[in-house]
């Protein structure tokens, strides 16, 4: 069930927002939880059914384990977690790299080994890292005991459960428990409208859009001027922010209504003056995962600096993995890597770039690390690469614009209302956490013109139309 869809807008979403309050006005906060839990489920399995058993059988299977695990002690415990990161690992791999495993061995040796075609499961890369995440802090002693809802709730929670952010379990347990967490709060609901308002409009108004002019130049045009080439691939990095962090902002104003706190995913990221601050800003919570449970596990940057380059590499290559199954991901995570390394390296000994330069630096290569992200193949980006080049002129030829319009049904300059935008908002105005704090409880009006507004903002998109989320697909 897509945020921007009526069913979750109109009637999912505030049936369950009324249900768990009604319930805890009540006096039953069991019901409550009960509530939440089984209006999740609802949520996934509005999809594919055949997949609640999927996740029932994972969140069920872990955290027995992890309540087997924290009984135990020594080898024992060690056993346990290595067996249960296998089992999570392992599910996660069958369902999403199974046929990229396939594809490369024929593509290597000539053979012809048939592909299965397994559909990837709706939020699986999210939720496997969470309960990896559990059991590994179960065998540090850091999780303690919770009830099964509560853990299942972790797991589930609607509004963070397809795209994240990657909670925590110390940061939504107690969440859970939370008396203030029972009752109506007005602040959170007026805060809550807002954010889920301004993360729709990122979503259908400038991410949507621009998705026209990107997929264009990557899926249909046989080759790009300079101009469309760079047109292309910023429209694409606009896009998928404003897809990520649209679905972000309404996942946190989903919450937040239900006086639930999620992480912070997303501050500004494209104002960041080098690598390591881009991704201290950019999706924070897989930052934080990667950081605490691969990259210091690893040896972080205790080892030698060879051997601390090595980790960074390696957890970028991960990083670009858990992404998606293809090598145009592998090696958007390779170039992070290495670029980190180089940025450890050149800050090691006290050298610093001035701060606009440091951030032309780094958007420039953000930027042209999308086109691997966004590209099927090497070819697509190589395409991409060749136009940004000038290999294939330098301005829009009629042809394309004719062909651009034909396509489309709107002209390639129309664009720009929607980039322009874009990156003023991107580079200049105040980010989601900023507006979030503007929000005061006595402003009872505020309410209603943001319902105005989230109103009016549904029907300006084509509900015929409703498209996913970039990252549903990860």
């Amino acid at each position: 069930m897509i945020f921007s869809t009526f069913q979750f807008m109109f009637v999912f979403l505030p049936l369950v927002v009324c249900g768990f309050f009604l319930l805890c006005k009540h006096r039953l906060p069991r019901a409550a939880a009960l509530w939440l839990l089984g209006a999740s489920l609802v949520y996934y399995g509005w999809w594919n059914p055949a997949y609640l058993l999927l996740i029932v059988c994972s969140l069920t299977g872990n955290y027995l384990l992890a309540a087997v695990m924290v009984s135990a002690s020594g080898t024992l415990r060690r056993m346990l977690l290595a067996g249960g990161v296998a089992a999570n690992i392992g599910l996660l791999g069958y369902y999403k790299y199974t046929d990229f495993v396939i594809g490369s061995y024929n593509a290597l040796t000539g053979a012809a080994v048939p592909l299965q075609h397994i559909v990837l499961p709706l939020a699986i890369s999210f939720f496997t890292f969470q309960q990896v995440a559990y059991l590994v802090d179960c065998h540090r002693g850091r999780a303690g005991t919770h009830g099964f809802v509560d853990y299942a709730l972790f797991v589930c929670f609607f509004p963070q459960l397809i795209a994240g952010p990657i909670v925590h379990h110390a940061e939504m347990m107690p969440q859970f428990a939370s008396l203030r967490s029972r009752v109506v709060q007005w602040q959170n609901i007026y805060t809550g409208l807002f954010l889920f308002s301004l993360g729709l409009f990122k979503k259908v108004v400038l991410a949507d859009n621009l998705a026209v002019f990107a997929g264009y130049g990557f899926d249909s045009a046989d080759t790009l001027s300079m101009g469309v080439a760079w047109g292309t691939s910023l429209a694409y990095t606009m896009q998928l922010y404003f897809d990520f962090s649209g679905y972000t902002d309404m996942a946190l104003g989903a919450s937040q209504m239900l006086n639930i706190r999620l992480p912070d995913n997303f501050i500004s990221p494209y104002r960041a003056v080098n690598i390591q601050d881009f991704w201290r800003r950019w999706h924070i919570t897989l930052s934080r995962w990667l950081r605490d449970y691969l990259y210091i596990p690893l040896g972080g940057s205790r080892r030698s600096e060879s051997r601390t380059l090595v980790n960074l590499v390696f957890t970028f290559l991960l990083g670009g993995l858990w992404h998606g199954a293809g090598w145009t991901f592998v090696a958007w995570g390779a170039a992070h890597g290495a670029a980190m390394a180089v940025h450890r390296v050149w800050s090691a000994g006290g050298r610093r770039m001035p701060a606009l330069a440091g951030w032309a630096c780094t958007f420039l290569f953000v930027n042209l690390a999308w086109v691997l992200f966004r590209a099927e193949s090497f070819a697509d980006a190589l395409k991409v690469y060749e136009g940004m080049a000038g290999l294939h002129g330098f301005g829009m030829t009629r042809t394309f614009k004719d062909m651009f319009e034909a396509a489309t049904g709107v002209g390639p300059y129309g664009q720009l209302q929607f980039l322009l935008p874009a990156c003023l908002a991107a580079f200049v105005l105040p980010n989601s956490r900023t507006l979030r704090g503007l929000v005061s409880p006595g402003m009872f009006w505020t309410a209603w013109i943001v319902i105005c507004l989230f109103c009016s903002l549904y029907f300006m998109a084509d509900a015929a139309h409703v498209s996913e989320f970039i990252y549903f697909r990860f």
